[in-house]
C-alpha cells in the first residue's frame, strides 16, 4: 500500500527563489550571514566535543562555505550541495558512505522532513554522525507581534509554522536515527528598524515560502508593522539542532 504524500505546506518554487536570491545577495560584503555562521560554528564545536573527525562529509545549505572550509582545513573531503544547485533534500541521495552530514538552515521549510531525515541516515556510513540545524519555534516573536498588529482582526499567514524541541524528537524517532538528541539555543540580534529586519531575513532565505501565503502587506499595514516593531529592537532566533548517528 502506497503511503500518502505529505501535506504541501511549502511551495518548492518559492523556496528555491528565496535561496537563489540569498545566494545572489551573499556576494555583497555587508550581507547578513549570522544565522549560517552561528550554525557552522556550532557544528565545529560539537565535532570537537564528540571527538568526531570525519574523513568524508556532506554539507547541505552552507551558502557561505564557512563549515565546508573549516572541515577541509581539518583534512576532511567535503561535498557541498544546495537546492540552488539542483539538490533535492526530499529525494534519496545519489551518493552515500559519509562520516558526517550537516544540514544548515534547510529542514524547516521541507514538506517531508521525516523523509529528508531518512535520506540523511541512509547516506551515512556505519557510525556516521548527522547534524541538522535550522530556525525553530520561538523564533521572531517581535516580528510575529508586529504582523498581528498590522493585520488587525484578520490575521494572515505571514510566517510559516516552525518545529519545536518536542516535534524535533518525534521526527528523529520516526526517521530511525540512533541516540537522537534535540536541543535549542537563542541568538539575539538588535535591529535599527522593521525594514532592516526584513532585509536580513531576505538575505538569509528566511522569508515566507508557504504554499498559500497571505496577501502582500499594504503600505498602511507596513507602516503599522514598522511602528509596532519600533527602533533598536532586539529580535530572537531559536536555533534547533537535531543530532543522531547511524548504527
Amino acid at each position: 500500500m502506497t503511503a500518502p504524500a505529505p501535506p504541501r505546506v511549502f511551495h518548492p518554487a518559492r523556496r528555491l527563489a528565496q535561496r537563489r536570491r540569498a545566494d545572489a545577495l551573499s556576494a555583497r560584503p555587508d550581507t547578513a550571514r549570522y544565522l549560517l555562521d552561528d550554525m557552522a560554528e556550532d557544528v565545529i564545536e560539537r565535532l570537537s566535543f564528540l571527538r568526531h573527525q570525519p574523513a568524508r562529509a556532506l554539507v547541505i545549505g552552507d551558502r557561505h562555505q564557512a563549515l565546508s572550509e573549516a572541515l577541509t582545513a581539518q583534512g576532511c573531503a567535503v561535498t557541498h550541495v544546495d537546492a540552488v544547485s539542483g539538490w533535492d533534500e526530499e529525494r534519496p541521495y545519489p551518493q552515500g558512505n559519509f562520516n558526517l552530514i550537516a544540514s544548515l538552515g534547510v529542514l524547516d521549510t521541507l514538506n517531508d522532513p521525516v523523509g529528508a531525515l531518512i535520506h540523511i541516515r541512509n547516506a551515512l556510513a556505519p557510525g556516521g554522525l548527522a547534524l541538522a540545524s535550522f530556525s525553530g519555534a520561538g523564533s521572531l516573536p517581535a516580528l510575529r507581534a508586529a504582523m498581528l498588529e498590522a493585520d488587525g482582526d484578520r490575521p494572515a499567514p505571514r510566517l510559516h509554522p516552525m518545529i519545536d524541541v518536542r516535534a524535533g524528537a518525534q521526527l528523529l524517532q520516526r526517521a530511525g536515527w540512533v541516540n537522537p538528541v534535540v536541543d535549542n539555543r537563542s541568538l539575539s540580534v538588535r535591529f535599527s528598524s522593521f525594514a532592516s529586519l526584513v532585509a536580513d531575513l531576505r538575505a538569509q532565505a528566511q522569508g515566507n515560502c508557504l504554499a498559500r501565503p497571505g496577501p502582500p502587506l499594504t503600505r498602511v499595514q507596513r507602516d503599522v508593522a514598522s511602528e509596532a516593531f519600533g527602533s533598536g529592537r532586539v529580535e530572537t532566533f531559536e536555533i534547533l539542532t537535531l543530532t543522531g548517528w547511524r548504527s
